[in-house]
């Protein structure tokens, strides 16, 4: 469905995007995971037709997007991480607004902004004017806007940027909904949680380049991420002697010993019987998950900053 090869962007002496490289399947929800001047909003800018690349290729459901912008624009929903509505005009007059800049008849236009509305949460505050919405709910319209002409592909930059818990979780659901429907997403992000939760396969991307890309679980083998098994003890354990009992990369400090495992829920009662058996009093335990902030933190040596 897309494909992206060996993409460059620079403005001035800032090469925002350097050679950027990644395909995505029909109906895939594929995240962009990095910090903020990574790269994703230039590179959804690139996607969406805004401005051309460099150099490189961008290909969207068989079509050159540098040679056939008009006809990859019709099938593209775009996001953008700053809100396009019209402050001064009512969610609904948003909607006819921006779903009238595509061949829709009145009638099909109305009612496909009807069913958003309803489904974004927002169909009692439709007559009202945007710059009375929260946050939250300027980006449930946004978002509702870029689904009027029924798009194949749906670009989100940053969607849930200051949005409360709740327009953030319906924001999810509709999402969630969209792709189970066979929806393609590209999805860019700086929070853990949200690629973890929507995202089937992710790009983590730092100064303008992809550092790795896979499922959750292929990016925790490629960074050889485990879980941790954290046990306090009421005095200092022989690491040594431990690690040979288990057969498991341990490590010591102080009354603390940190036992890295593949499975921490098949080798918990293992590691506390062997301890115990060991004489170590064990008084505090703690499991720490691989997760995508670890992948992050070793593929890149820095942490995921806001």
């Amino acid at each position: 469905m897309i494909d992206v090869k060996d993409i460059h962007k620079s403005y001035g002496n800032n090469h925002a995007v350097n050679g950027l490289s990644f395909s995505i399947k029909d109906g895939e929800c594929y995240g962009l995971l990095g910090p903020n001047g990574a790269g994703k909003s230039t590179t959804i800018n690139m996607l969406s037709t805004l401005f051309p690349p460099d150099s490189g290729e961008i290909n969207i459901n068989g079509l050159d997007a540098k040679k056939n912008i008009e006809q990859v624009k019709k099938i593209l929903g775009v996001v953008p991480q700053e809100i396009a509505l019209y402050s001064n005009f009512t969610a609904w007059e948003n909607m006819l607004f921006w779903g009238g800049l595509h061949s829709i008849s009145a009638d099909a236009l109305h009612k496909k902004a009807e069913e958003l509305l309803k489904l974004v949460g927002l169909s009692d505050r439709k007559d009202e004017k945007v710059k009375s919405y929260s946050g939250g709910m300027k980006r449930r319209i946004n978002l509702a806007c870029a689904l009027l002409h029924s798009p194949k592909i749906l670009l989100l930059d940053e969607p849930t940027v200051g949005v409360d818990p709740q327009s953030r979780n319906m924001i999810f659901e509709l999402i969630e909904h969209l792709n189970k429907d066979g929806m393609t997403i590209i999805y860019t992000t700086h929070y853990m949680e949200e690629a973890e939760r929507l995202c089937d396969r992710i790009g983590i991307i730092d100064c303008g380049v992809i550092v790795a890309q896979g499922t959750l679980e292929e990016l925790k083998t490629q960074s050889e991420i485990q879980d941790v098994i954290v046990m306090h003890c009421t005095q200092t354990p022989n690491e040594l002697a431990i690690t040979t009992k288990l057969n498991l990369e341990v490590k010591v400090t102080d009354h603390t010993i940190y036992i890295q495992t593949g499975d921490s829920k098949k080798d918990l009662t293992r590691c506390v019987v062997s301890c115990s058996e060991a004489g170590y009093e064990i008084h505090h335990i703690d499991i720490q998950k691989a997760n995508l902030e670890n992948v992050f933190l070793k593929m890149t040596g820095k942490q995921l900053r806001d």
